[in-house]
């Protein structure tokens, strides 16, 4: 199986792998508030490193695109990071504009079920910076917990997802 998942649909989104027709509107979202936070992204982030940034996808980095259901303009990128073993990474940024209306979550959800579904046993990870309370609460919203390590990039820590179970029983 590839690394790149299937294109997506939730209730409000498209998810599928960019392409080089997206580095337009990939750069145009890519403003500093997005590459203080991401390291491997350069200030500014232009157009030449959005074409860069596309053309290397699939070769263990996947990423996708979120439109909106009806299809439209680019509302944020989701990363799928193929680590050692049968482990991955997600990690991801969205525009300005989308940001605070639970788009995010509900494609970055869909993204983590994907892949865990299409690759039963693998392991899911996310770094998040402790002082990101709105990326550290997207990540618990969608089922990561906190593993007590730092993560590979400094000031970042190490989130697991866990399976949420399929039947709880709660017991006082």
């Amino acid at each position: 199986m590839t690394d790149t998942l299937l294109a997506l649909s939730t209730d409000r989104c498209r998810i599928a792998p960019l392409t080089a027709d997206d580095a337009r509107a990939l750069a145009a979202i890519t403003d500093e508030s997005v590459t203080s936070q991401v390291d491997f992204l350069p200030t500014p982030f232009t157009e030449s490193d959005a074409r860069a940034l596309i053309a290397g996808s699939g070769r263990g980095d996947v990423f996708h695109a979120v439109r909106g259901a009806g299809g439209g303009s680019l509302s944020g990128v989701i990363g799928v990071h193929r680590r050692a073993g049968r482990d991955y990474e997600i990690g991801y940024w969205f525009a300005a504009r989308a940001r605070g209306r639970g788009i995010a979550t509900e494609a970055v959800r869909a993204v983590v079920d994907a892949l865990a579904a299409s690759r039963p046993g693998c392991s899911i990870v996310a770094e998040c910076h402790p002082d990101n309370a709105r990326s550290r609460a997207l990540l618990r919203r969608v089922g990561f917990v906190s593993t007590g390590l730092a993560g590979r990039r400094p000031g970042r820590m190490l989130l697991a997802w866990r399976a949420a179970p399929l039947d709880r029983i709660d017991v006082c």
